[in-house]
């Protein structure tokens, strides 16, 4: 019988993890009663009473399992650390506040059953915030227009993926791992498919993402898929210094034949100190972000690093 993970990432969602729990259970009895299941939650520390919920659930259920993180590894280092953490012969990711749809799995595993070793779930439309979505749009356009792989719109991570492609990464050993990229990167070697839904509301709580989270995840991927950023920065440079140059001769120039009609004064130095200081400062940022990124890639510090496991195969220990 074919196993069947499903991992969901959970902070501070002491509303949704027992009705996630409930819904992904009901849909494998109702639609999948030929394959067997695990449900893995990975906790990045949450301070609600979501792991005391977590607790009970495993009590009951011994295919549910959770893995507590010692503290916050961020958006992205934990889901992808409890992806790795799977042992599926496919692996089903999704969200832990219902924005990802339940019954999008059926259809997950109906592909993949195809032959499809990842099933990326893209979204059409959203009932979130419509502005908050068409900065989405914009964003997403934008890194598939400038990064060196083919991004994929509108993907979140929500999708299934073949115990193949967990294998590949287990392997890649990366301390900042974007999954979207990777997915983006690698896909068409497993035979990647879409498959379009529309995300519904949060289901209770309110969203952990804000701007830096928003900004964090838009840097991340820029800093590691696309290089327009320095070439932009190196070309730029380049045009304003020749400008720069260029007016500084024509306004010698100017001063040593002591045109009257030219009294412009310092007004063309002026602009060109705050131009060219506002272009120097925006891509010294910009830099510092490539170094940050790679800074962090060199310390290479663990994904995550575990305070507990229950219901896997070895016994329930403080890490």
């Amino acid at each position: 019988m074919k196993k069947i993970s499903v991992m969901i990432p959970c902070y501070n969602e002491t509303e949704n993890v027992v009705p996630i729990s409930e819904a992904v259970v009901a849909e494998f009895e109702k639609s999948l009663k030929q394959y067997d299941y695990e449900i893995l939650f990975i906790d990045n520390c949450s301070t609600d009473g979501t792991r005391d919920k977590l607790e009970e659930i495993c009590a009951k259920n011994k295919k549910i399992k959770a893995i507590f993180n010692v503290t916050n590894f961020g958006q992205f280092n934990s889901p992808f650390y409890g992806m790795c953490q799977t042992t599926g012969d496919c692996t089903i990711t999704m969200c832990c506040d219902f924005q990802d749809p339940v019954e999008m799995i059926p259809k997950f595993v109906e592909k993949w059953e195809e032959g499809h070793k990842i099933v990326s779930g893209v979204k059409t439309s959203s009932k979130e915030n419509p502005i908050i979505y068409f900065l989405r749009t914009v964003y997403y356009k934008v890194i598939k227009n400038m990064s060196s792989v083919k991004m994929i719109e509108h993907f979140t991570g929500f999708g299934l993926y073949d115990k193949s492609f967990i294998k590949l990464l287990k392997e890649l050993h990366d301390p900042v791992p974007f999954i979207r990229g990777i997915v983006a990167e690698y896909g068409s070697g497993f035979n990647l498919i879409e498959v379009e839904y529309e995300q519904p509301k949060r289901r209770a709580g309110k969203t952990h993402n804000n701007f830096y989270s928003l900004y964090d995840a838009a840097m991340l991927s820029f800093t590691s898929y696309t290089k327009v950023g320095l070439r932009l920065a190196t070309w730029l440079g380049f045009i304003s210094s020749a400008i720069s140059l260029l007016i500084a001769f024509l306004y010698l120039v100017l001063k040593l034949v002591n045109w009257n009609w030219f009294q412009a004064g310092n007004v063309p130095v002026l602009i060109g100190v705050y131009v060219i200081g506002s272009l120097q400062l925006f891509f010294i940022g910009l830099i510092g972000e490539y170094i940050l990124n790679i800074n962090t890639r060199v310390i290479n510090r663990p994904l995550v690093v575990e305070e507990k496991r229950i219901n896997f195969d070895t016994e329930d220990k403080d890490l």
